[in-house]
């Protein structure tokens, strides 16, 4: 069953809880994976190092032996943190809420779709910078034909797990093999869960993620991971596929998904590798071109979407670095650019991984770790500082977080060096079930890994967004991009001009006009999300309205489109600049999602008035 049980004792502090995780972390309890991202074994990596990249055992069976991790454990001398961390665990019954104190940094901002690019930024059609802070959810692209961890819960409250974390973007993987099955697997309909999926096609689900994805506040990039279910092919085509099949799949996707602006954008393949080049002009190993002929494929159908393109592993003629991650060598872009119809969509895309993946010689050389700022100035983030085009990491990920061990220190780096850059990324991945790198989430399937989100918090960017694609025009010049619509929201920070302020005269007396209702979208075992919506209903307009209402035992860990005061247990909540005066008829629309501290979680005395 998906809930966990909850121990009687679940009511202690928060603070108790992080302290049993300070405690663990001390005392260096750290899963190590012996596998890979997709369950290859160890005899598998011997013979090819970097198998973790084109595995995965797939079916039900094999997908729960990769469940069955080895775990070593490494104790400090303090045995006072041990024993507390063990009294304090039996406590709470090991099962640690981490993300109930672990929050995103950032304030939700409001944009508005499309993406696009400027420079080395991604913006949206207002010329906001966006920054994509996602993580990768896989399984459609396997046997299964459906994201993973469908035995477990629904997919639902997956979402709004992910959205009530910070994150705003899900890379979500997917094979041409399984957009042409008519079945799927591995969803378990029996615990009263994912009940719309049944008997739906794996494009039907996709559709459904999709959709939910939108309703819950968060943004989808689809990735053509794979062209069987089986393995990762180092080129386009091939396993029994054709280029045609591969760009004629991008183009369905292009045309289904034109009006649903949640998604924003194709990564064309994911890690081009072994014999996959880029600038020999080889029309049957240069990825660049095959990048091209995609990319304008499916921009002529689809303008909206971003095109990601991930680097090759080698091959790239004059390249510094003798060996490169796959996916991850984009030295050849200065001199061999992809050359879109329309530029301003164009988008890079490096994967990075620790020597917990594959130990790899720069992780050995005595200049570790000040090597590897050089490293990925040199094979790709020379990109965004020259301003090219903008850089989004499509892939990083690793069991380890701590200050000592190689791949602790490698990632922390590589956050501080996201962060320092301002660039987007998709973390690897939400899914526990990746051999040798975990996830967000522990093996229940619920649990966060606290270690990681914490991490992770300082690079989130909660995002709500509307759309404007009914004015997209369906043809733009290559030379220009398309002008900017008149905007429905507006970053705060850009002071937009107002309309006229009503009048006190005006305002007394009208707080009849306004209606709010209230809607609980989202509800699952430790959290939930709510939207608030505030109505005139009246002739005339209102402006200076609040909301308030008490919250007893829940904790507020992302907001959208209104700046929420706690006073206590109430909360006084005023809109945006851009949201502060009503027309008659017009709504206005903001919300949040919570940790559960308790039983007593729900909003209750919501009411709005007018100052």
């Amino acid at each position: 069953m998906f809930r966990f049980l909850l121990h009687p004792l679940s009511w202690l502090t928060h603070s108790a809880s992080a302290l049993v995780f300070k405690a663990l972390e001390y005392i260096g309890v750290f899963p190590l994976g012996s596998g890979n991202r997709y369950g290859a074994t160890a005899a598998n990596r011997q013979n090819q190092p970097l198998a973790k990249l084109s595995r995965r055992q797939g079916s039900r069976g094999k997908l729960q032996n990769t469940l069955a991790k080895k775990t070593n454990w490494k104790a400090h001398s303090t045995i006072l943190w041990f024993g507390l961390a063990l009294v304090l665990s039996s406590l709470i019954g090991l099962a640690l809420p981490s993300q109930s104190y672990v929050y995103p940094s950032k304030s939700a901002i409001a944009i508005r779709l499309p993406l696009s690019t400027q420079g080395s930024k991604i913006v949206d059609a207002t010329g906001q910078t966006v920054l994509l802070t996602g993580v990768n959810w896989f399984g459609i692209e396997t046997e299964m034909h459906v994201p993973h961890g469908l035995w477990k819960r629904d997919y639902k409250e997956m979402l709004a797990q992910i959205k009530s974390l910070g994150y705003n973007m899900i890379r979500l993987p997917y094979s041409v093999k399984t957009l042409r099955a008519p079945n799927i697997s591995g969803v378990d309909f029996s615990i009263g869960s994912n009940q719309e999926l049944e008997d739906k096609s794996p494009l039907e689900v996709m559709d459904a993620i999709i959709k939910e994805a939108d309703s819950q506040g968060l943004l989808i990039l689809l990735d053509s991971h794979r062209l069987n279910d089986q393995r990762i092919p180092e080129l386009w085509y091939g396993d029994g596929f054709t280029e045609t099949d591969w760009i004629e799949t991008w183009k369905m996707l292009a045309n289904r998904y034109k009006n649903q602006a949640n998604v924003i954008g194709a990564d064309l393949k994911n890690e081009p590798y072994g014999r996959a080049s880029w600038g020999t002009d080889d029309p049957d190993t240069d990825w660049r071109l095959a990048a091209e002929r995609a990319g304008n494929a499916i921009v002529s159908i689809n303008p909206n979407w971003l095109i990601v393109v991930e680097g090759v592993e080698k091959n790239v003629p004059g390249q510094k670095l003798s060996t490169h991650w796959r996916g991850s060598n984009l030295e050849g872009v200065r001199r061999y650019p992809v050359r879109l119809s329309l530029p301003n969509k164009l988008v890079y895309s490096p994967h990075e991984y620790g020597p917990g993946v594959f130990n790899h010689p720069w992780f050995s050389e005595p200049s570790f770790p000040e090597n590897l700022d050089n490293r990925w100035e040199t094979g790709w983030n020379y990109i965004a500082r020259e301003e090219i085009a903008p850089i989004l990491i499509g892939e990083f990920g690793g069991r380890r977080t701590d200050r000592n061990s190689k791949e602790g220190i490698w990632k922390r780096q590589l956050v501080d060096y996201i962060n320092q850059q301002d660039l987007s990324f998709a973390y690897w991945s939400w899914n526990p079930n990746s051999d040798d790198t975990g996830g967000i989430l522990k093996d229940n399937w619920s649990s966060v890994d606290g270690s990681k989100q914490r991490l992770l918090q300082g690079l989130l960017q909660p995002v709500s967004f509307a759309s404007n694609l009914a004015n997209t025009q369906t043809t733009v010049p290559a030379t220009k991009p398309q002008p900017t619509p008149e905007p429905a929201f507006r970053n705060p920070a850009t002071k937009p001009q107002l309309p006229p302020r009503v009048s006190p005269r005006v305002s007394q007396g009208v707080q009849s006009q306004l209606k709010v209702t209230s809607k609980m979208y989202s509800d699952w075992q430790t959290g939930f999300c709510i939207s608030m919506q505030v109505t005139n209903q009246g002739n005339t307009s209102v402006g200076d309205w609040q909301l308030s209402f008490r919250m007893n035992q829940a904790a507020i860990n992302n907001t959208w489109n209104g700046n929420f005061r706690p006073q206590g247990s109430q909360y006084v909540v005023t809109p945006m600049d851009w949201g502060r005066i009503i027309e008659p008829g017009q709504s206005r629309e903001l919300g949040f999602c919570a940790n559960k501290l308790g039983s007593d979680y729900q909003p209750q005395q919501v009411s709005v008035s007018v100052h």
